[in-house]
């Protein structure tokens, strides 16, 4: 079995080839890591501790291990965390977040490549984010003599349906999983159904609401909010993680809501970097006044600022409290850059393009109206627990399936508010700029709703420690 799939594999990559050269010519993807993704030569750990394999698909999964990783290094020492990543972004995600730990490409599913990286890593346990199903991957692990964990786990109905299909064969993949933890009970019963032993799933909670951060006086979001010269009469509407054509939608409804509004400020923050240039071309062409983040820089003190009630809207703004003294652009990066960067200080742009990796976390912390993207498209949404955590109102589109059970706990509890057309969405943006009650209950809901979910990576360091036994 092992070797057919190493055949197919091999198949599908010849038959994928042309994309994937186009894609490494005009995305810049798939350039990296063809030693330890074809032949295994991740690096060679040395050391004797326990040792977690962490395997982080890409960007969502690198941030969902962080709390993680703090939690094991300040209970269990004892233990040593290696992180292996699939995409370009998730590796640069990842060495930034974890630069005291190994970080290197997980191979491909050859069996070549899987034994010669068990050999190397010497893994007590690989721990899959969420869920990263590859035979030879999961083989080698048993052949190792390592056990398999699932965490955070969770089976979307459109790939519970899938994998039904071809239910013998998950079956006996999952079968040598030692735990699989999962967010909810729906979850876990579509575990059991498609051939998981009942032992070895257990509910654990989102862990995704472990890693959020609550304060939005944290240092980060102070810092970017002074960098953005946010003021404490601004309102932040941020649009993040958001795809084709959501850029437009939102940028339509902004133009139209601007003047009405002169405290609304924007922020664009796409989903993938590859899209940041096309966004950018976007924004040049509706003639409105713009930045990109890369543009600013560091400079003057920050001062506090309390709380303010806008004159023109009515809507009480709980800001992170910065403004930086002046705001300094780098040299040109785009032909529209000479004339934004003519801007004084006191004339910082209202739209501002988040081209940057890795800092979407932070931004949340400056808005009080957010929308979550790629849920007006057919990506099924994205992480709305962010935004939620520190209180902002929460909206997002009609496709959400990848995160339908917190969608679910959001709408139950009044945290959030789903759209059916982007009609929709410019109506809820009015709403909570004339409206300040609605959007600050919206928000007080919200970050109830995650700090009650706390604790499920407490929950599944402990069934981690379990299996180590």
């Amino acid at each position: 079995m092992s070797y057919l799939l190493n055949v197919l594999y091999l198949l599908l990559i010849l038959f994928s080839l042309p994309w994937l050269l186009w894609q490494a010519v005009r995305k810049g993807k798939y350039r990296q890591g063809y030693a330890a993704k074809f032949l295994g030569l991740v690096p060679r750990r040395t050391s004797d501790k326990k040792c977690l394999w962490l395997h982080a698909v890409s960007v969502g999964e690198v941030n969902l291990l962080l709390p993680l990783v703090r939690l094991i290094e300040r209970e269990r020492p004892d233990w040593e965390c290696v992180i292996s990543t699939t995409t370009a972004t998730g590796m640069e995600l990842a060495k930034k977040k974890f630069p005291q730990l190994t970080v290197f490409y997980c191979p491909l599913d050859f069996t070549w490549a899987t034994a010669a990286a068990m050999r190397r890593i010497r893994p007590d346990i690989l721990v899959l984010a969420e869920l990263e199903l590859w035979p030879n991957l999961i083989r080698a692990v048993r052949r190792h003599g390592a056990k398999a964990a699932i965490i955070n786990g969770r089976l979307s109905e459109h790939s519970f349906r899938g994998y039904r299909r071809i239910r013998p064969l998950v079956a006996r993949l999952l079968r040598q999983i030692d735990l699989i933890a999962v967010q909810d009970d729906v979850y876990a019963r579509r575990f059991r159904q498609i051939g998981a032993r009942p032992e070895t799933v257990h509910v654990t909670g989102s862990m995704k609401f472990d890693g959020a951060q609550t304060d939005r006086d944290n240092s980060a979001t102070r810092r970017l909010a002074a960098m953005a010269g946010f003021t404490g009469d601004d309102i932040v509407w941020l649009a993040g993680s958001t795809q084709e054509p959501e850029e437009s939608i939102v940028l339509e409804i902004f133009s139209r809501l601007a003047k009405e509004f002169p405290r609304l400020r924007l922020l664009l923050v796409p989903r993938h970097p590859e899209r940041f240039q096309s966004v950018a071309r976007m924004l040049d062409q509706s003639g409105l006044p713009w930045l990109r983040r890369t543009e600013l820089k560091e400079t003057g003190a920050a001062v506090q600022l309390p709380p303010q009630q806008d004159s023109k809207v009515g809507m009480t703004v709980e800001h992170s409290g910065t403004v930086g003294a002046t705001v300094e652009l780098s040299p040109q990066q785009d032909p529209a850059s000479s004339q934004r960067n003519s801007l004084s200080p006191q004339q910082h742009p209202r739209i501002l393009l988040i081209d940057a990796v890795g800092e979407l976390g932070a931004w949340w912390g400056t808005a009080q109206i957010a929308f979550v993207g790629g849920s007006f498209g057919r990506r099924g949404g994205q992480n709305m627990i962010e935004p939620a955590a520190y209180g902002a109102a929460v909206s997002f589109g009609p496709n959400t399936w990848n995160f339908s059970d917190i969608v679910h706990y959001m709408l139950a509890q009044n945290a959030a508010v789903q759209l059916a057309d982007p009609a929709a969405l410019e109506r809820f943006v009015r709403r909570c700029l004339t409206d300040p009650e609605f959007a600050s209950a919206l928000g007080r809901n919200a970050k109830s709703l995650v700090l009650k979910q706390l604790g499920a990576t407490e929950r599944t360091l402990q069934l981690l420690a379990t299996l180590l036994k």
